[in-house]
């Protein structure tokens, strides 16, 4: 029985990630720059200022980092609604909760600092 909640939870997880990115790229509108990399052998990122691609990969990588902090996090609210008063449990919750708060504050810390140093290489350029 474990081991089908462990992968109906693995599938959950995934369709959560997976979904939005599809959904987000069929949608002509927006672009969070996955085109150019598809159309990089037209030439397309020789027009596009290095600096630009290196801070959207950097802001990729770290929303989907964010991501993946949040699930931590709720998967330890989870644990921790689940555990029934099972001291255990409860504690593996809040130590899941603890690890999710942590990694997300140092994922927004690192966002803020790249995107100041992007910032100020473009400032500093132009």
């Amino acid at each position: 029985m474990k081991n089908i909640s462990k992968h109906l939870i693995s599938l959950a997880i995934l369709a959560f990630l997976v979904v939005p990115v599809l959904t987000l790229t069929a949608n002509a509108q927006f672009d969070p720059g996955l085109n150019q990399v598809s159309n990089g052998l037209n030439n397309s990122l020789s027009n596009t200022d290095p600096r630009t691609v290196i801070g959207r990969i950097i802001n990729m990588a770290l929303g989907f980092l964010g991501v993946i902090a949040v699930g931590i996090i709720l998967l330890g609210g989870f644990k921790w609604m689940t555990a029934g008063g099972n001291e255990e449990k409860t504690g593996e919750a809040k130590k899941l909760l603890g690890a999710g708060v942590i990694g997300l504050v140092i994922i927004l810390s690192s966002w803020a600092i790249a995107t100041f140093v992007i910032n100020s290489l473009n400032t500093a350029v132009n």
